[in-house]
Formats: structure tokens, sequence, C-alpha cells
């Protein structure tokens, strides 16, 4: 899973709730007890595991889950509602079903609809049992006044009556079932990574109404100018070269001992899964090694003739990449790509510079990038910016170079492609 939360990565928990909180007094739900301490803390570990605070507290701010944060769409910007227990302005005033509906069926208050920018369509696999305890442990953090206005799409994506056909087509609701025939370690990962984690979200491409394209689950979708990876067990672009140890670790540290995670990616893993459990860490990991990827891109694998997915690169374009791999990345990464476990990234035979879209190498080679810090995995290295330095040409080539070195396979990059990138992240303030 390496770096990566079009319905985008930021997504992640967001309630839009879109109409008016007018209701004075707070409401107690009939199905929370405020003084069933256990519940409002596994409320809390919910909350972490759906990635709420992404989404809900502006970065920086102190206040949290007061909203008021940017979620990009391909159709417009959505702002993340406030979902402290404010009753003006916040959550406070719904009542135990509305909260659920909101989390697990798409509707706010009195029935509206909401922008699946709100992941409910993976919450609706979370238990009623669990929806109560995280609205139980949101009941307990300080309530901001905080007034959002969460609908800010262009004309007509602002009008709600349209979701109905589109809930129609692309929403199937329903509680998570566990598999009979499978551990029930796999079926906790499968209940995590398929509601709370939402995983499937930013992982999967999305057709041109911002519905999952279903025959692609968990194949890689561009977002907010990165690339979320392939995090199926393809052998070549997806986790199929990573134990189950190896995948929990990156989840759990943000580093393995080939990559390092940046960009949305180290979002998630702080926030999120950097926090649970050791055991729910490995579950999710089981899941996700079980998770079936591309059988042709699978096949073209294991056929050394077939393995390229297009023309073979330029020689010459392949000798320029390697005279600027040898000056400017060998220092880092090594001379044979395999980098230093825990420290520089592999870029050796590994799936990050292998996917079908490098919107994640070029970001990462124009802007730099930060790699995560978490507790027992404190250093987080950085890759300095080149786009000062390179040429568009330069950059096409150094990238096609190491996507097709060591073993690597993947399309040529271009210096339009390069050139198209350099623009959109210019105008990008994150």
């Amino acid at each position: 899973m390496p770096d990566a939360a079009k319905i985008v990565r930021q997504a992640a928990c967001v309630l839009l709730l879109g109409a008016a909180l007018a209701a004075p007094q707070a409401v107690l739900p009939a199905g929370i007890d405020p003084q069933d301490f256990n519940q409002v803390e596994r409320g809390r570990y919910l909350t972490i595991a759906g990635d709420c605070a992404a989404c809900h507290t502006l970065p920086g701010s102190s206040h949290d889950f007061a909203g008021g944060r940017i979620i990009e769409t391909p159709f417009g910007r959505l702002i993340a509602p406030n979902i402290t227990p404010d009753p003006l302005t916040g959550i406070g005033a719904w009542t135990d079903d509305e909260f659920v509906n909101a989390l697990t069926k798409g509707t706010g208050r009195n029935g509206t609809r909401l922008y699946p920018a709100m992941p409910y369509t993976y919450y609706t696999k979370v238990t009623r049992e669990d929806a109560l305890a995280i609205r139980a442990y949101l009941n307990t953090i300080p309530a901001v006044q905080n007034e959002v206005k969460s609908n800010q799409l262009p004309f007509p994506f602002d009008i709600r009556m349209s979701l109905e056909g589109w809930h129609k087509l692309f929403f199937t609701p329903g509680v998570f079932h566990p598999d009979p025939n499978k551990s029930a370690e796999w079926n906790r990962g499968a209940y995590l990574a398929q509601g709370l984690e939402h995983c499937a979200m930013c992982h999967t491409p999305k057709n041109e109404f911002g519905g999952d394209e279903t025959s692609k689950v968990n194949q890689g979708y561009n977002l907010q100018g990165w690339f979320a990876p392939d995090i199926t067990n393809d052998p070549r672009r997806g986790l199929g070269g990573w134990s189950v140890e190896e995948i929990a670790d990156y989840l759990k540290y943000g580093h393995n001992k080939t990559t390092n995670a940046t960009g949305l990616m180290s979002e998630t893993i702080n926030l999120s899964t950097s926090k649970l459990s050791d055991e729910d860490v490995r579950a999710i990991a089981v899941y996700l090694k079980d998770q079936p990827g591309d059988p042709f891109a699978s096949s073209a694998h294991n056929n050394q003739a077939a393995a390229a997915p297009g023309t073979p690169p330029d020689q010459h374009i392949m000798r320029v990449g390697a005279q600027i791999y040898a000056d400017e990345c060998s220092g880092c990464h090594t001379p044979n790509g395999k980098g230093v476990p825990g420290l520089f990234p592999s870029l050796n035979g590994v799936p990050s510079v292998q996917q079908i879209d490098p919107a994640s190498l070029l970001h990462v080679v124009l802007r730099g990038a930060l790699s995560v810090a978490t507790p027992k995995a404190p250093t987080g290295p950085q890759m300095p910016a080149f786009a000062w330095l390179l040429t568009d040409d330069q950059v096409a080539a150094v990238l096609t170079y190491i996507r097709n070195s060591w073993g690597n396979s993947a399309p040529a990059v271009a210096a339009s492609d390069v050139q198209k990138a350099r623009s959109a992240l210019a105008e990008r303030n994150d």
C-alpha cells in the first residue's frame, strides 16, 4: 500500500449534513448511557478507526471535530460540517436515528440526502451498536459553535434531488455479514476495511458519476494530485510481494522494510491506523492480503514476454534517465534501487513505482515529500523537491528509467505528463 482518504481520501468520515440545525436543545439518544464509560471509550476507538478527524478537524485547530475543512470532489468542493455536540451548529440536537441514518444510510436531518463525499456507502457496513458508540463518544467532546455551509457545489450539483438517482444506481445499504468460510481474524479485518476504514473509497476507480467501478475494487485511483495505489494481492502493482506482517507494519508504523508512507496515506496512518490495536491492524492486513487483483496484470507478471504493459521504453531515454538517477537519486536509494530499509524507500521491484498512473511519483519528485512519523517509528525522512532542478524531459526520463529497471515494468512517463503535473501542483496550496 505505497504512498497514497473521484471521491477523495480526505472524504473520510465526512457527515455532509447540509440541513439547518434549528433545535435549541441537545437530544440524548435513547441508545446511549452517558455513564457507560465502556461505550464512550469504544466509540472513541471506532471514531479513530473511521478517521473522522481527517475531515472534521482543521489541521492545527484546537477545536476537534468542529468542521470547516475543504473536501475536494470532481464536481466541486464541499465543506466538512461541525459534528461536535453543539445543538445549533453541530449535531447536539440530532436524534439517535438521525445520527445512525447519516452514518449508514446517507440521510441527514428530515431525510435530507447527503453527498457521497461522506463515506456512508462504506459506513453502511457498521452495526447500529457501533454507530451509537461513536455518537456516545462525540457527545463527550467540547461543543463548538461553528456554523458550516457544507454544500459549496456549483449548479446543478448543488441540487440534492439528483442524489436520489445516484443512491439507486450506486449505493447498496446493508450491515456487514461475516463470511462463514473465513476466519474470525479475516472477518474482523473485512469489517474494518470495508466499513470504518473505507479503504476502497480512495483506492477504487470511479466512474463519471463518482460511483465505484465495482469490477476494479482496490485497484487504484487518482485523487488530489496523488495516486492511491493498487492494494489487492496483485504481485506487481499491489501487495502480492508483501507479507501480512509487512502490510501490518506499514499500517501501524508508516514504514516497512521497502517503503515509507507519504502524502494522503501518511495522514491516514497518523490519525487512524497507527492508533489501532496490533490485533486489528493485523486483521486488516490478513483481509487485504486475500483480495484478488487484476487477473490480466497477474498473468502478465508471470509471463515475462507479456510483462511490459506497453511499448518498451525508448533506450535513449533510458540512458538519459540512468545518468540522472546516478547523479541525483542513487545517493539515497542506492545504485541498485534497493534503498536503505526503514529510511530510504526501495525502488527495486516495488509496487509504488509500477502503478498505471505515475501521479504519486510525479508529486514526490516535483514537490518532495515528508514520510510519516509515528510513535514507534519517529524518524520521518524527507525527499527533497526537484522541480527547480530538473526539466520536464529530465523528470520524465528518470521516472521512465526507474519504472523500467531492476525488474520493474510500467508505462513510460512523457514530458507532457510532467508539465501537466507541474502546473496542477503549482495551483495547489496544500
